[in-house]
């Protein structure tokens, strides 16, 4: 059995470097932020509503701007991050803004050995699970920290927009939706600036909409929804065309971009 502490090693080193160059990336926009601009997209803000006095667990947060963006509606918000550069730096704003977040550095899978607080919200997004080789400890995780009635919310890029190798002009289908085996990447830049110098080397699971619901259900929570959208909020894909409405999609509109999902603790 392959142990996968290499490769969250390898993977932290990368996010280490991604945090410098996404800090000064245009995608961030760190500057606006800092001047009152929220990260939030608005499916989680439609989902969530009113955090004002609630306590609030974001799973792998990088550098905390959508924690910080929480904190400033109200919520008591807690941040966990793999990368001890994208937590330094959150820290950082998190006292430059004035704010009263906390974060911890450490795998999303060992939160409970790091936070004992039980919230109200547990929240994640945009392309957090395929960094996990299994839902299962994950789910657990959870319905570990949230409250009994608390709420979980994910918004997440599709599994079908996965299964794509996008290091072509033109993505080709190459891996499984439910594929077991990891997947390995090496390239250079990152998302947020493809014109980065820097290596990106990763590793990655995929993971069908089938693990993540029996991963949550098996833990011990109720789907309230699983909503799929063709429009996702961020350009990070090649060959998106941009809606009137600010949104990407893909020319053909032939598969999902984004899911969302909402479930409670009982």
């Amino acid at each position: 059995m392959t142990n996968n502490s290499d490769y969250f090693k390898t993977n932290k080193a990368t996010w280490n470097d991604k945090v410098k160059v996404h800090a000064k990336s245009e995608m961030y926009d760190l500057e606006a932020f800092k001047k009152g601009k929220l990260s939030l997209m608005h499916y989680e803000l439609e989902a969530l509503g009113d955090v004002s006095g609630k306590s609030l667990l974001h799973l792998q947060c990088h550098f905390g701007q959508d924690t910080l963006s929480w904190s400033r509606m109200g919520a008591k918000c807690t941040g966990v991050d793999l990368s001890d550069e994208g937590i330094k730096l959150a820290q950082s704003l998190n006292d430059e803004l004035k704010l009263d977040a906390e974060f911890v550095c450490c795998n999303v899978l060992d939160t409970s050995e790091h936070v004992k607080d039980e919230f109200d919200i547990v929240f994640t997004s945009y392309g957090v699970i395929g960094w996990l080789p299994d839902l299962k400890p994950w789910g657990k995780v959870i319905a570990e920290r949230l409250k009994k009635g608390g709420t979980f919310f994910m918004a997440e890029f599709h599994p079908i927009v996965w299964m794509f190798d996008y290091l072509d002009e033109r993505p080709i289908m190459k891996y499984g939706y439910m594929q077991d085996e990891v997947i390995y990447e090496e390239y250079e830049g990152t998302y947020a600036n493809e014109n980065s110098k820097m290596i990106s080397k990763e590793y990655g699971w995929n993971h069908g909409l089938s693990e993540v619901i029996n991963a949550l259900t098996e833990a011990g929570l109720h789907i309230e929804y699983l909503k799929e959208f063709d429009e996702s909020p961020y350009d990070v894909l090649p060959n998106l065309e941009k809606t009137d409405s600010g949104m990407f999609v893909t020319e053909d509109k032939l598969y999902p971009l984004i899911f969302t999902l909402k479930a409670t603790k009982f």
